[in-house]
């Protein structure tokens, strides 16, 4: 009776390790056996032993030889549906529950995807997954854009995956879009759109603007899309090659300032990309010279908004409204005080 208690349970220890390997090599990413020997917590001759198994079930599992060589999963076959293990279960489960609301419908489409997937999930790991029920609370510093229309995401996302040419027009920051005969339209412009950013809840598209030359990082909620052209592109250099740096540094992304209860504005003496790096959300920056700009923000009170100003270091002038310049002169006194005591 022993026996066959032991053999079921190296049995099973078999099948949870190989359907682990298997979820690894669906990475899509080589490995070599020491990694998937450690992973697997097996030794070396375990784990090929456990490629073997995988192999004689029809998984196309390739051996890639020489100093970078190892193992990956063949092209051309489709794993069988939900094959996770605990961790990604997990993962799946926090992220449905976590995910931020920048699209339209995301969070009840993401509440039924997790739905979907508890029910055809295996029972231990729907058991995980129902453990991590979660309330997603927002932070008073969380500045989401609007939500955008799941088509206008896809066609964005599918010009930049396929490099093809967009033709867009600019929309209003209340997502209207000017009539030809009002002074603030702007007529549509052909781009080649690169990369897909997602920042402080917005979705930004770094794209190439083709009527001046010049690289743009464009609110993809401040887009009216016309009909995709399904002109091909070639794609071109990123000037600095980061793309996270270039989305951060540019200071004209078509923010507009969140809704506070205080709003200021001051000139500081500071490079614009500087300054937009490091504002808060929901914060807008005005590029003067190479040397100055001007940043619009908020906050829940004029302190707020005075101490945001003085974590850049810079000197402040022009300082709006009176308000914000008590404000400034109430901080001076405190920190003075500080000193004195």
């Amino acid at each position: 009776m022993a026996t066959t208690i032991g053999h079921h349970v190296a049995v099973a220890d078999t099948s949870r390790r190989a359907l682990r390997l298997l979820s690894l090599l669906a990475t899509r990413r080589r490995w070599s056996l020491p990694e998937l020997a450690d992973r697997l917590g097996v030794s070396e001759r375990t784990a090929r032993r456990d490629i073997e198994t995988l192999r004689l079930l029809d998984y196309p599992i390739r051996t890639v030889h020489g100093p970078t060589g190892g193992y990956e999963l063949g092209a051309g076959h489709t794993l069988p549906p939900l094959l996770f293990d605990d961790e990604q279960a997990i993962a799946v489960a926090v992220a449905l529950q976590t995910a931020p609301s920048t699209v339209f419908g995301l969070g009840q489409d993401a509440a039924r995807a997790l739905d979907t997937l508890e029910q055809v999930m295996p029972a231990r790991l729907r058991a995980a997954m129902e453990s991590l029920r979660l309330t997603r609370l927002q932070n008073y510093w969380e500045f989401p854009g609007p939500p955008i229309a799941p088509d206008a995401l896809k066609t964005v996302g599918r010009a930049v995956r396929h490099q093809h040419l967009l033709v867009i027009e600019a929309l209003r920051a209340d997502g209207t879009r000017p009539d030809p005969r009002e002074a603030d339209f702007i007529p549509p412009r052909r781009i080649e759109p690169h990369h897909l950013v997602v920042w402080a809840g917005r979705w930004y598209l770094v794209a190439y603007d083709l009527a001046d030359s010049t690289w743009r990082v464009h609110r993809v909620d401040r887009l009216h899309l016309q009909t995709p052209t399904g002109t091909p592109f070639t794609p071109r250099d990123l000037p600095g090659g980061d793309v996270a740096h270039f989305v951060m540094t540019s200071h004209d992304r078509g923010d507009t300032p969140a809704e506070w209860q205080c709003v200021g504005t001051a000139r500081l003496r500071l490079a614009a990309e500087t300054v937009a790096r490091w504002a808060p959300g929901g914060s807008v920056v005005e590029y003067l010279d190479p040397q100055h700009c001007r940043l619009t923000l908020g906050a829940w009170s004029w302190a707020g908004v005075a101490g945001i100003l003085a974590t850049f270091d810079a000197e402040l002038t022009e300082v709006e409204p009176p308000e914000l310049t008590m404000a400034c002169h109430r901080l001076v006194r405190r920190w003075q005080a500080i000193g004195n005591s």
